[in-house]
């Protein structure tokens, strides 16, 4: 049981204005894990005056030394990394082995990232008679989802410390306690006081409250595409700048020369991903007609490997959703699916029968499912996988591009030429071939309502600059 019940502001532990509190449940035992201070609006007026207050002296510190911070962040992340793989896959459910090399690696590797990546950027260039500065925005407020907690958090906190940025964070409440273990790297590392802040407590009140504070200068927000909406709403007031990665229905179109045995095992490991909560989940699977049923029959075969059950159990690989509403949200999907039509393959909605507690949903794959319903237009974020046949390469394109949203995406083809003309009529932020691995260093984001801005790499760098041009007269 960790009961947090303070903020990190201005430097120090902080009790919050409010009196309130936020069970955090452990989604395999359904017990309560934790309990984190409920925020209000007096506690981000508080963080976002800390800020503001740290903010010139921030922005004027040498670029060599906010590096050494961000590589001392790392190297102090690196040193607890079992506590945070373990304090996460406790939070989300993710099976341990996977938390320790995503859910934990992945946040430990952003720091040492920008910490480098500073040293390479231009941070002054002439052209023609001006001279082209690059600035940090401000103050940045940071709002940060349960699936993949601490990468979020460090997708946003690490490039905006390295661009001289100060931050106010909001994690989400749900997966909060791995933010207040780094609070307490940031403030082991000495940090200046201000520099970076953490506020907990519910969107409508805590992040809705720095979305609109007059004095934080950029919203950057992950979550459902409705809650970026409303991110966007209310941020609009002060005409801030808000970076937004929402929501996502990716498509892996698999064209008829693929090695169909890979790209199958592919898609539903992509797919069945954290229980399927993730972004950029590969969620419908497009296949020729002529391959529907050797396809059929590879990914009920590949879904049956997903043992499910406690993410500590060496044998585990799907563990249970983040919370009982997010598992009844699933199995609702799942139901409405089945009233649509879709062919049921594996799965449904019922919880494994040998799981007497947890919000454990069993991995289903749907067959025969029509582009236009339900289960292939909505964001399930769940472990629920929709074939999806196509006559032609055209027909596969538009099936694909067929959604609101444009997040990411999957090209197989044993034609890697071939498979990259197709990845490039897909509207979607990113597409990997045959397979090919997520990189750090490319821009994240996507097109549509998967919303704008892009993270990570130099790219995610720049999202928190602006550019000053000092116009010099020329000489006589």
């Amino acid at each position: 049981m960790q009961h947090r019940d303070k903020f990190y502001l201005d430097g120090q532990w902080e009790v919050s204005r409010g009196k309130r509190t936020i069970d955090v449940v452990n989604p395999s035992t359904e017990e309560v894990m934790g309990r984190i201070p409920e925020g209000n609006e007096a506690d981000v007026d508080a963080a976002v005056a800390a800020a503001r207050r740290a903010f010139d002296a921030w922005a004027a510190t040498p670029v060599a030394e906010r590096a050494g911070y961000l590589q001392r962040i790392h190297e102090a992340m690196k040193a607890r990394s079992e506590e945070i793989g373990r304090t996460i896959a406790a939070e989300v459910g993710m099976p341990l082995k996977l938390a320790m090399r995503i859910q934990a690696g992945s946040p430990i590797h952003i720091f040492a990232m920008y910490s480098k990546l500073l040293g390479s950027l231009p941070w002054e260039e002439t052209i023609g008679n001006s001279t082209v500065l690059r600035e940090p925005v401000g103050v940045v407020a940071a709002i940060t989802p349960w699936n993949y907690p601490l990468h979020q958090i460090a997708a946003k906190v690490a490039p905006a410390l390295a661009a001289g940025c100060t931050v106010v964070l909001k994690p989400s409440e749900v997966a909060p306690l791995n933010a207040f273990l780094l609070a307490e790297i940031i403030d082991s590392v000495g940090l200046p006081k201000g520099v970076f802040n953490l506020v907990t407590g519910y969107g409508p009140v805590v992040g809705e409250a720095m979305a609109r504070h007059p004095q934080v200068d950029m919203v950057s927000f992950t979550g459902s595409t409705r809650a970026g909406k409303r991110v966007a709403q209310v941020a609009a007031d002060t005409v801030k700048r808000v970076a937004l990665e929402l929501g996502g229905k990716s498509a892996s179109l698999i064209l008829d020369d693929a090695d169909f045995a890979t790209a199958v095992k592919g898609t539903v490991n992509s797919c069945f991903l954290n229980s399927g909560q993730t972004c950029t989940a590969h969620t419908r699977m497009l296949v020729p007609e002529a391959k529907y049923e050797e396809t059929a029959a590879l990914a009920v075969q590949i879904a049956s490997t997903f043992t499910v059950g406690d993410p500590f159990c060496e044998t585990t690989k799907l563990g249970p959703l983040v919370s009982a509403a997010q598992r009844d949200r699933v199995r609702a999907f799942i139901r409405k699916g089945i009233e649509e039509g879709a062919k049921l393959l594996t799965g449904g909605p019922e919880a494994p029968e040998w799981l007497a507690k947890g919000y454990f949903v069993t991995p289903t794959v749907f067959g025969r499912v029509k582009p236009d319903s339900t289960l292939a237009q909505e964001e399930i974020f769940g472990p629920v996988l929709s074939i999806i046949t196509y006559s032609d390469e055209e027909e596969a394109i538009r099936i694909a591009n067929g959604t609101i949203y444009g997040l990411a995406g999957g090209v197989w083809s044993r034609d890697e030429e071939r498979a990259k003309r197709v990845a490039k009529r897909l509207r979607a932020g990113q597409v990997d071939i045959n397979g090919g691995p997520f990189n750090m260093l490319a821009p994240f984001g996507g097109f549509r309502q998967s919303g704008h801005g892009r993270e990570l790499g130099r790219f995610g760098l720049e999202e928190f600059l602006d550019y000053k041009s000092l116009q010099v007269k020329p000489a006589a």
